[in-house]
């Protein structure tokens, strides 16, 4: 048994000026960017989000710009099996998450627990 849910929406933004597409992004949102929160820090930019709210992350990538979703899960390996069952595939395992992609093409990351109150809005999977 394991827990999982919607962590986080990430703002992938290629780009020389990862504090320029975050001021974009929080005027745009209405959030403001978060300076105290850990993980904004190098490529990382966080805005501020109310405690039962996802995360919203803008980060500085090589790719193209799109957006992502992480799931947070208790259990990384079974909640990449489980997803794995559902038709995505993994498409890089790194050192504290899972990329994958979905069977329609879209990437999302598998993280461990990231926001307070888990497992809170979490789904409980057998």
């Amino acid at each position: 048994m394991h827990h999982s849910r919607l962590c986080a929406l990430l703002i992938d933004c290629q780009t020389s000026d990862i504090d320029q597409a975050a001021r974009f992004w929080a005027d745009a949102l209405g959030r403001p960017m978060d300076f105290d929160h850990p993980g904004t820090r190098g490529n990382y930019r966080m805005l501020e989000t109310q405690e039962d709210e996802p995360i919203v992350q803008i980060q500085r990538v090589e790719h193209e710009s799109r957006v992502h979703i992480d799931i947070e899960t208790d259990d990384i390996p079974a909640e990449v099996a489980r997803l794995e069952a559902l038709g995505a595939t993994v498409v890089d395992r790194l050192e504290r998450w899972v990329v994958m992609q979905a069977p329609t093409g879209q990437r999302f990351c598998v993280v461990r627990v990231q926001r307070p109150g888990f497992p809170k809005n979490a789904t409980c999977w057998d």
